[in-house]
């Protein structure tokens, strides 16, 4: 972690979206995650595209769960109820602790703006050695929405009364690691 203007820490940051059709140039919620975290003065680590399968979400975040670098994960898509949505699946079982207040507070505000439709989002957040992971539905509005009213408070070290840069790695943790 650096500093960055007013005591606020820059973060590692890894983007992954789930899809089976998107690409660099239409992944416009992937994108949308990029430019918050680039604006809020993280610094983005990696961005990938994997398809809707299990074991490739797991493969690239234990990669970046175990890379000294990535103290977060924001992940978009396959949060949903159809066809081969597996994000929590894969990602559930990588956790060290559930953060269990963010998928209720996600679908709360996400209420706010598609009614009960919110119900079938399965987003979730959690810690995974020292890397905290939030997982988004694949739509650029619920980025919006979890971005700005959730995560970038979260990952703001100088947010109150708490926040998760206290608990992600830290400085010498990556110095030692590089």
């Amino acid at each position: 972690m650096s500093s960055i203007p007013g005591d606020r820490h820059s973060i590692g940051i890894a983007v992954l979206t789930v899809s089976d059709t998107r690409t660099l140039e239409t992944d416009s919620s992937g994108q949308l995650l990029v430019d918050s975290l680039l604006q809020e003065g993280h610094r983005l680590v990696d961005r990938q595209i994997v398809i809707d399968d299990i074991y490739k979400i797991r493969a690239v975040l234990s990669d970046w769960i175990a890379h000294a670098d990535v103290q977060a994960v924001l992940v978009t898509g396959g949060t949903g109820f159809t066809g081969r949505d597996s994000t929590p699946e894969a990602v559930a079982v990588l956790f060290d602790k559930k953060v269990e207040g963010f998928g209720e507070l996600f679908r709360q505000l996400s209420f706010d703006e598609i009614g009960t439709s919110t119900v079938q989002s399965r987003a979730l957040a959690g810690l995974s050695n020292g890397t905290v992971i939030f997982c988004l539905p694949g739509s650029t509005n619920a980025c919006k929405t979890g971005w700005s009213k959730i995560i970038r408070d979260q990952l703001d070290s100088t947010y109150k009364p708490c926040n998760f840069v206290g608990v992600l790695k830290t400085d010498a943790e990556l110095k030692q690691h590089s």
